[in-house]
């Protein structure tokens, strides 16, 4: 006799190297969510049960990257769920991590520009699953040879840019040894079809053989020397000034006092 339940509504799935968040609406009154994980192949994995919040870390039940999986986000009464014979329910957009999880920002770990050879070293993002000692698998030991890196490098202060690929964890390129560069790494799966480039890199630039009029310009120069200059010649006129000052009071002590 108990009125239906609402179903929950706008469901997503958010995923950043393999951590995975399901989030749906709305916040519930008076009720609970349970949720249900399904895969074509595996069995079906509840997480979150008897949540009043609307996400859920569901990380831990997907480790079979490869499986396609749905959500069912069922809305329970507080007493449990056997108030119905089949909790009312909503079902997700269907899910597979390895062609849906974004790939994260890599870490650049060292970079050096030394003549004209530009080296940049960086590190896999780690995913939240683990080898059997303990230590957390990257991106790299789930994607293997599908997993390519993107360098995008430009001269400072130029927008011109240039890009180099690589399967390994370095750049090795070709520069102007003098002028400075700027870069950043992105990851890339490309044989997807859609997320195939992941989230870029902090941006970094090299700073060898910088000198101060390619920081600044040669305007900032010509307003400096003009500012130079008007100090110097206010300078020499403040001189003359007070050499004159200092004359004539000099004279004026050494003439006789009237009367005397």
């Amino acid at each position: 006799g108990n009125p239906e339940l609402p179903r929950a509504v706008n469901i997503t799935w958010s995923s950043i190297n393999f951590k995975t968040i399901l989030q749906w609406q709305p916040k519930p009154s008076g009720y609970f969510y349970t949720v249900e994980i399904h895969g074509q192949t595996s069995d079906t994995k509840k997480k979150c049960i008897m949540t009043a919040e609307t996400e859920c870390d569901v990380t831990d039940v997907l480790r079979n990257v490869n499986e396609t999986y749905t959500a069912h986000i069922l809305s329970v009464m507080s007493s449990g769920m056997d108030n119905f014979e089949e909790p009312p329910f909503a079902v997700s957009e269907k899910f597979t991590p390895y062609s849906q999880t974004v790939l994260g920002k890599p870490e650049i770990k060292n970079y050096t520009q030394k003549g004209s050879k530009l080296d940049v070293v960086f590190q896999d993002p780690l995913t939240p699953y683990t080898f059997p000692n303990g230590s957390f698998q990257s991106i790299r030991d789930i994607f293997q040879h599908d997993l390519e890196y993107k360098l995008y490098y430009w001269k400072d202060q130029s927008s011109g840019k240039k890009d180099a690929t690589t399967k390994s964890h370095k750049f090795e390129l070709s520069v102007d040894s003098t002028k400075n560069y700027c870069f950043y790494v992105q990851g890339m799966i490309p044989s997807r079809r859609e997320n195939r480039n992941g989230q870029e890199s902090m941006v970094l630039c090299t700073s060898v053989g910088r000198s101060i009029l390619d920081e600044y310009g040669a305007e900032v120069f010509i307003i400096i020397a003009v500012i130079a200059l008007a100090v110097i010649t206010l300078a020499i006129v403040l001189s003359v000034i007070l050499c004159k000052r200092k004359k004539a009071k000099a004279a004026r002590e050494k003439e006789p006092l009237n009367g005397v």
